[in-house]
């Protein structure tokens, strides 16, 4: 559910990147942090403990759009891919607002695809989200490689209903920015329905439009709204990692974390 600050105006949307590990999502993370000015995203921040690892970052649209009188913006996080991660998997999607899954082209890795979404739908019966239900945009990645698996296939055995789907190479950037605009035309509706009791719209009519996000052989031209670098250069990678004790110190920091940006006079 999205977290809603109304002293500072602020909304708080959550997209949790989903699928199997080495797929591509911190990747997708990375490639937006790198690509957006510095005024218009937080810092990319790592909680781990001893065993397990999960990223968080924040998107930070502040031009982007308004729902109402609410600045809008997005906090994307990702799931560790391994199996044995399953106890942060479930934290990362505690109040997800809409996800995105990114799927392994390779064929050697179609199980592991299908593992991994069966693994989410019962994670997310778990938190109690309907995944027929909640926002899904499907990113198939790596397409630059060889031996892929076809669309349809993935279609077929993922995506039945045909939910939005993006064929990507994320390393390159391809794909990255037209994935998270799909999940947030899907998203912001529906937040506004269920925070507001509008009726749906199709589509954001706020700051996540199509001009705003840059296509690989278009990315040198000025966009409006959110400040995009010229290719070739790119904001300086800082991490920050915050050590946690245990489990319930990761989900505990979670929940501060989206409530210390939400209280933010930006």
């Amino acid at each position: 559910m999205a977290f809603v600050n109304y002293a500072t105006k602020n909304l708080a949307i959550k997209i949790v990147y989903y699928g199997p590990g080495l797929s591509g999502k911190t990747t997708n993370l990375r490639y937006i942090y790198f690509k957006l000015d510095s005024s218009f995203r937080g810092d990319f921040v790592c909680l781990e403990t001893e065993t397990e690892r999960t990223f968080f970052f924040d998107l930070l649209p502040i031009k982007a759009g308004l729902i109402g009188e609410f600045r809008v913006h997005f906090q994307l996080m990702t799931v560790p891919g391994q199996a044995f991660y399953e106890a942060s998997r479930k934290s990362v999607l505690k109040g997800a607002d809409g996800i995105i899954f990114v799927g392994d082209s390779q064929i050697p890795l179609l199980d592991s695809n299908l593992e991994n979404f069966d693994g989410l739908r019962r994670n997310c019966l778990e938190h109690n989200i309907d995944l027929n239900q909640i926002p899904l945009v499907f990113q198939y990645n790596k397409r630059d490689l060889n031996d892929l698996i076809p669309v349809e296939t993935f279609n077929n055995l993922l995506n039945p209903r045909r939910l939005p789907f993006i064929e990507a190479a994320a390393i390159n950037g391809v794909g990255v920015f037209e994935a998270l605009r799909e999940i947030a035309k899907l998203t912001v509706p529906v937040v506004r329905e269920k925070l507001f009791g509008e009726k749906r719209k199709e589509v954001f009519k706020g700051g996540f439009k199509e001009e705003h996000f840059p296509d690989s052989e278009r990315a040198d031209k000025p966009k409006e709204g959110i400040e995009f670098l010229p290719p070739g250069q790119s904001m300086p990678f800082q991490l920050t990692k915050i050590k946690m004790k245990s489990q319930k110190e990761i989900e505990e920091e979670l929940e501060k974390l989206s409530k210390e940006f939400g209280s933010k006079e930006k």
